[in-house]
């Protein structure tokens, strides 16, 4: 399937109606933008542009609090009028750090899986369903470690729980993959159970190198387009240029959008 560029995604965001699922994946380094500042409706400014109703968070700061000060899930939900489900992997006193996802589609189940590592800073993913013009979608957030063998262990954890999905039931799973090179394991597994994922630069947003972000569906052939949001605002907000997607929910189907687990997963 050809990848289609940003201009293409801008025709079929206007010519598609709501029965196409627009989603995106943004890691927004807890609010901290290009000049060091913490700015959260800075974050929210990014959303809005995506033009998405559904958008997987990374690294959101404070999903609660016990004192009063803003938390900042609540502050993107509030500024994008969006519905917020939190999805925190690292929790201390004064709040948590983690995954989140932002909706204007009806949410009809919610998971939360622990991928934590050994000593490693805690990891997870959010697992959430929408409903999409009638057709459930299952929604996978997630941001992998920074280690080789980290990563490799969280990805046998998700391939796991893909392997358990009904066949039938769409799914995608979108994120900060962590990974540097483009022929790494964690990837070719992904890619061989969920189909190939485009790829786009994102990392560092003022001067992209690194393709860390990604969105997997399933069935392949429903991706209709996907590009890194490449706006002056995205380069400031974070230091990841958020991604995004079009998708036509349909039934998943047997055959070359869905491979079988790797032999380590298997284990």
């Amino acid at each position: 399937m050809k990848v289609t560029s940003l201009a293409n995604w801008r025709n079929l965001h206007q010519a598609l109606g709501p029965d196409y699922l627009r989603i995106a994946s943004y890691n927004i380094h807890g609010g901290v933008g290009r000049d060091g500042a913490t700015d959260i409706r800075r974050i929210a400014r990014v959303i809005d542009e995506l033009g998405c109703e559904v958008v997987g968070l990374q690294e959101v700061g404070k999903l609660f609090a016990h004192t009063d000060e803003a938390v900042q899930l609540d502050v993107l939900a509030e500024e994008t009028g969006m519905r917020a489900v939190a999805g925190h992997t690292v929790v201390h006193a004064d709040g948590a750090f983690g995954n989140a996802l932002l909706t204007r589609r009806p949410v009809l189940a919610v998971r939360r899986h622990d991928f934590s590592y050994l000593t490693c800073e805690p990891r997870g993913a959010l697992e959430v369903d929408v409903d999409v013009a009638g057709t459930p979608v299952r929604v996978i957030v997630t941001h992998l470690g920074l280690r080789p063998r980290e990563r490799r262990f969280q990805v046998e954890r998700m391939l796991r729980l893909l392997h358990d999905l009904p066949i039938d039931l769409p799914v995608v799973v979108l994120g900060d993959i962590n990974e540097w090179l483009p022929l790494g394991r964690p990837l070719r597994w992904l890619h061989g159970v969920l189909g190939y994922a485009p790829a786009q630069r994102t990392f560092p947003a003022w001067l992209p190198l690194f393709a860390l972000d990604r969105v997997w569906v399933r069935p392949r052939h429903t991706l209709l387009a996907f590009a890194a949001h490449r706006t002056p605002a995205a380069r400031q907000a974070s230091d990841h240029l958020p991604v995004k997607a079009i998708i036509v929910p349909g039934p998943a189907r047997p055959g070359p959008d869905v491979g079988p687990l790797p032999a380590a997963a298997r284990q």
